[in-house]
This record gives structure tokens, C-alpha cells and sequence, in this order.
């Protein structure tokens, strides 16, 4: 080496961008889009089923909310075992768990609902799970001078499996069937199998977890040096038996537990809510088919996927945190406004259609900056526990926005509540407030993490005679210093 590292993730932050890491971080962002697609693609098999299999409201409902429910307990479980046993091997589980499951339903009998519902439960906790891993694998995967812009573009193309799901079901729903619509959910079995033989497990993670000799062949092959020229970190050989992977330790960081709580609970409500009541309120508004209305919010979805990419380079420039209340008043502002002036006119247009465009900038957008925060702002050893606890916060989101707004709607329908005219502004006054409370707690409780290394908080040995320890500490915001010797 040029020079001596201080230690491994050092000396692994100064690695260069090779084409393994881009091959994984591809593998990586390819699991989530597929994962998604198997996510969404229900909706068009559950529209072909429903009338053949004449399912009642109740069981395509609960084929519909059985993946929401898996993917909740997935995400809690999966980060609490990924913090266990590590990150690459729990990614691989959870996309392999998904595809199985979400390919199996080409092979169940007619009208096996009870069978359908329970691999949608399946379905989504493979999904919940990779979720909970991916994104701290790529967080810690990627140096600290690269890490704001890059793990934030990563969730730019999350929303092609969304497009995906629509594409396939329109081109290909006909001449292959709903059995063969379902059996495409086997494709993320190809990048599970890449994952295991090209992406290498995370260095901060194993250094958080003591094994040494793990994380030195890896950083030498990064750095394409031998691993007896690289330093061995004292932090390492000093340690203890590692702490284990509970979830009251997470309660040990109540700042960001809160943080993350309000910030994707908020978020996933004001997200669910535009697409679950828009097009409904567009075409009330305009009196225009559904199809014209589908046109309406292929732009607010692309208007979305602009404000990821925004976010994403805005997050570089200006810092996490300042993007995070942007995006939480922005929501507030834009979607207050549809609310109060959805009967008004703008430019020739009703200003909620108006309105709805921008406010995707922010509602949509914002994910590209919060989704790699939330593993950020923990520690390395509690990362996949704090990204599972925000995707659970996520899961919630999604069941409980539909019932508050069924509540303020006053109807009986707690899964796709109609919108209505009368209900237009107490909805959307309540999705603003969503937003309000993600820009106040971005104000009072965030921390910054642009630039700034991960915290690592390496456990201290149970007897220090005779050793010497590493104390990873942090700054005033929580953030991880640099290594000190004691």
C-alpha cells in the first residue's frame, strides 16, 4: 500500500469504484425492481381471478393485504437477523424466498384462493426482507465520499418494477395467461444466484462483528494488495464475543427510532394516499375516462421519478436532513393546496390536477433521500434493525392510510375507500399533515450523515489488560467520529 491505513474500513474507503462494485450494486437495484414487480403484479392477476374464481370482497382483499402483513413481519425479522448473521447470505434468503413463492402461484388449482393468499404473505415477506438487507448492504458497500449520491440514485429505478408489472400484464396478460403472468415472479431467482457468487459481504459489518481475517480478504481484494500488508485494526483483535441482534438494543436509540417511525409512517400515507384517491378525484373533477386519467398519473409518476433523481443529486449538495424537511413541507405545501383549491381553476386546468404534478416531486421524489437515511443514522450493528424497523413503519402506512381515509370518507370500504367530492379537502388536509410531521421531524429529531462516516460503535473487550481498544465515538448530531486509541 501507497500508505498506512489507520484501519480495514479506512483503507476500504479509499478503494476505487471497480467494475465489481458497480456489477453488484446493479444486482443489488435488480432485486428491488423485481421484487416490486412480483409486489404489484397481484393487482392484474386478482382483476383476471376475481370474476372467474367470483372471489367475495373479504378474500380478494385478503389475498390483496396478505402481502402487506408479510412484508412487515419480514422486515422486522430479516434486519434483526441480518445484524446476526450478516448481509449478503439474508439477501440472497429473502429474494429466493420471494421468487419462490411468487412463481408458485402459476401452479395452484382453480379457485385455491386460501392457497394464493397465503404465497402473497410469502411474497411479501421476501420482499420486506430484502428490503430490510439491501439497503444497508449497499450503504455500507459504498465509500463514504460516494455514498450520499450513489445509494440515493439506487432508488431511482425501484419504480420500474412498478412500470414493469403494468407492461407485462398489457402485452403479454393474453397470450400467455394469468399462469404465466404469475410464473414470470421466478426471475429474481437469476440475481439471488449472482449475488451468492460475484457480491462480497459487507466490511463494516463483519469489522462491527469482530471477524477479522473475513473482512481483510475482502479489502484486499478491493485494494489488490495482499492481506498480510494491510494493518491489522486493534479494534478487531481486542473484542469480546459480539453483542447479539436484538431489537431492544434499537430501543437503546430513541432519537432515531422516532425519527424513523414518523418519517416513513408520514411518507408511505401521503405516497398511498395521492395514488389511492388521485384518480378517482381527477376523473370527478375533469369527467374523464379512466384511461385519460391513467395517462394524467403516468406523468405524476415520471414527475416522481425526476424528484428522486433531484433528491438524489440535492442531497449531495445541501446535506440529508435539509433534504428531508424540503420534502416533508413540500408535501405539506402542495398537497394542502390540492386539498383547499382542488374546485378552483389553474392555467385552463382544476388546480388539484395542477397541483398533483409538482407535489409528486416531493412525495415521490423524496424516497431517493430517506431511504438510504435510515441506515445511515444507526450504527452498522443495528443498520438492517433500523432499515426493517422503517419498512415496517412503511407496511403500516400503506394498511392504516386506507382506513383514516375511509374514516374521514365515512365509508365502509377500509380497503380501497371511494373518494368523494365532500371528502376531497379533509383527505388531503390529513395527507398534508403527513407531510408536515416528516418536515418537523427532520427539523427536531434528524441528524446529518452526508459526508460523515458510519458509526460502527465496536463492541469494548470485557477486560482491556493488556490490549488496546478502538472507541468509535460520536459528534454532537450522533454521527460516527473518527478512531481514537485509548
Amino acid at each position: 500500500m501507497a500508505e498506512v491505513r489507520e484501519d480495514l474500513v479506512t483503507a476500504y474507503d479509499g478503494a476505487r469504484l471497480d467494475a465489481r462494485y458497480w456489477t453488484s450494486i446493479a444486482l443489488a437495484i435488480s432485486t428491488s425492481v423485481f421484487d416490486y414487480f412480483d409486489y404489484y403484479v397481484v393487482g392484474f392477476l386478482v382483476a383476471v381471478l376475481a370474476p372467474q374464481w367470483q372471489l367475495t370482497f373479504g378474500q380478494t382483499s385478503l389475498i390483496l393485504l396478505s402481502a402487506g402483513v408479510g412484508a412487515i413481519l419480514g422486515s422486522l425479522a430479516w434486519g434483526a437477523l441480518a445484524d446476526r448473521f450478516g448481509r449478503k447470505a439474508l439477501l440472497v434468503a429473502g429474494v429466493t424466498l420471494c421468487a419462490l413463492s411468487a412463481g408458485s402461484v402459476s401452479f395452484i388449482p382453480d379457485g385455491g384462493w386460501i392457497i394464493f393468499a397465503t404465497l402473497r404473505f410469502f411474497v411479501g415477506f421476501g420482499v420486506g426482507a430484502a428490503a430490510s438487507v439491501a439497503v444497508p448492504l449497499i450503504v455500507e458497500y459504498t465509500p463514504t465520499r460516494h455514498r450520499t449520491l450513489v445509494t440515493s440514485a439506487t432508488v431511482i429505478p425501484v419504480s420500474l418494477g412498478i412500470l414493469a408489472a403494468s407492461l407485462s400484464a398489457a402485452t403479454m396478460l393474453h397470450s400467455i395467461g394469468w399462469r404465466g403472468l404469475a410464473a414470470l415472479g421466478f426471475l429474481p431467482l437469476v440475481p439471488a444466484l449472482l449475488i451468492a457468487l460475484i457480491m462480497p459481504e459487507s466490511v463494516r459489518w463483519l469489522v462491527s462483528r469482530g471477524r477479522d481475517a473475513d473482512a481483510r480478504r475482502i479489502v484486499a481484494r478491493a485494494l489488490r494488495v495482499a492481506p498480510e500488508t494491510l494493518p491489522r485494526p486493534p479494534s478487531v483483535e481486542a473484542l469480546a464475543r459480539p453483542q447479539g441482534a436484538g431489537f431492544s438494543e434499537l430501543l437503546q436509540e430513541p432519537r432515531r427510532v422516532w425519527l424513523t417511525l414518523i418519517v416513513w409512517f408520514g411518507a408511505s400515507t401521503a405516497n398511498y394516499g395521492v395514488f389511492l384517491w388521485g384518480p378517482t378525484i381527477v376523473a370527478l373533477l375533469m369527467g374523464v375516462s379512466p384511461v385519460d386519467v391513467a395517462h394524467l398519473f403516468v406523468i405524476v409518476s415520471l414527475t416522481g421519478m425526476i424528484g428522486r433523481a433531484v433528491f438524489s443529486v440535492l442531497a449531495q449538495r445541501i446535506g440529508r436532513r435539509r433534504c428531508g424537511e424540503i420534502m416533508g413541507y413540500g408535501i405539506a405545501l402542495s398537497l394542502g393546496a390540492a386539498g383547499l383549491f382542488f374546485d378552483r381553476t389553474l392555467f385552463g386546468y382544476p388546480a388539484f390536477v395542477v397541483l398533483l404534478v409538482p407535489a409528486a416531486l416531493f412525495f415521490d421524489g423524496g424516497f431517493s433521500n430517506i431511504a438510504p437515511y435510515s441506515a445511515e443514522i444507526f450504527p452498522v450493528r443495528l443498520s438492517a434493525r433500523g432499515v426493517g424497523l422503517a419498512q415496517a413503519a412503511n407496511g403500516v402506512g400503506k394498511i392504516a392510510g386506507p382506513l383514516c381515509l375511509a374514516l374521514i370518507a365515512g365509508t365502509s370500504n377500509l380497503i380501497t375507500p371511494k373518494a368523494t367530492i365532500d371528502a376531497v379537502t379533509p383527505a388531503f388536509l390529513f395527507l398534508a399533515g403527513c407531510g408536515l410531521a416528516i418536515g418537523l421531524a427532520f427539523t427536531f429529531l434528524g441528524v446529518e450523515t452526508h459526508g460523515r462516516p458510519l458509526a460502527l460503535e465496536v463492541p469494548q473487550p470485557a477486560e482491556n489488560a493488556g490490549t488496546v481498544a478502538v472507541h468509535l465515538g460520536r459528534d454532537a448530531e450522533g454521527v460516527a467520529a473518527r478512531p481514537t486509541p485509548s
